[in-house]
């Protein structure tokens, strides 16, 4: 039985979560907490979670600190965060601090259940409306293969996208023009074969090219 916490300071979508996984086969829900602090103190009693299901926004602890958290005290844990956020910055700070899927709250219940399965089974899970067809890109590629693929400052583009820094902080950075910054993202759009700044995000992590 693969055991899940949901921490979310939402109690009557927590509650309602918990009933669902409860009825799909190979779950059970262990852990419920209405903030990280709340997840830490449970912890003590309950025991480790394979799955933390981790609400973003929340009192006291929210979902970014708890991600940090559990992969400086049990990274062998894995977050997947919840949310109703879809901006590519909150999306790349959770991945960032560890986790290992990104699902919004309205999904249907079929993407939650494969979802967990897939993270479980596989480590991670891509969700198509934040990095679509990232899953062409499943290879590991060589340092010298990525090198061969895109120019220095395109890899140093592709290391500040796994930043908090909007685009033109990134060209402040970077000692360029915003429009120059937009011109790398489009051309690794093109190499990397991603759509959106998640893809970029995930496609560096996967590769080493940020160490997290």
């Amino acid at each position: 039985m693969i055991k899940i916490a949901l921490v979310d300071d939402h109690v009557v979508l927590r509650k309602s979560l918990a009933v669902l996984i409860n009825m799909l086969q190979d779950f059970k829900v262990t852990i419920e907490a209405g903030n990280g602090e709340e997840f830490i103190e449970q912890l003590k009693e309950k025991g480790l979670p394979d799955i933390a299901l981790l609400d973003i926004t929340m009192p006291v602890m929210d979902g970014v600190e708890t991600a940090r958290w559990i992969k400086q005290h049990h990274p062998q844990v894995k977050v997947v965060a919840l949310s109703m956020i879809k901006n590519d910055l909150v999306v790349i700070r959770m991945l960032k601090n560890g986790a290992r899927g990104y699902i919004l709250k309205d999904c249907e219940p079929e993407e939650l259940r494969d979802a967990l399965h897939q993270v479980q089974e596989k480590g991670y899970y891509y969700n198509e409306l934040l990095t679509p067809r990232m899953k062409a890109n499943d290879k590991y590629i060589s340092e010298e293969g990525l090198r061969s693929m895109m120019n220095e400052k395109e890899l140093t583009f592709l290391r500040w996208t796994c930043t908090d820094k909007t685009y033109k902080e990134i060209a402040d950075e970077m000692g360029v023009s915003v429009r120059t910054v937009d011109g790398y993202r489009d051309a690794l759009f093109q190499t990397l074969n991603v759509t959106t700044r998640v893809g970029l995000a995930i496609y560096a992590i996967r590769n080493g090219i940020v160490v997290l």
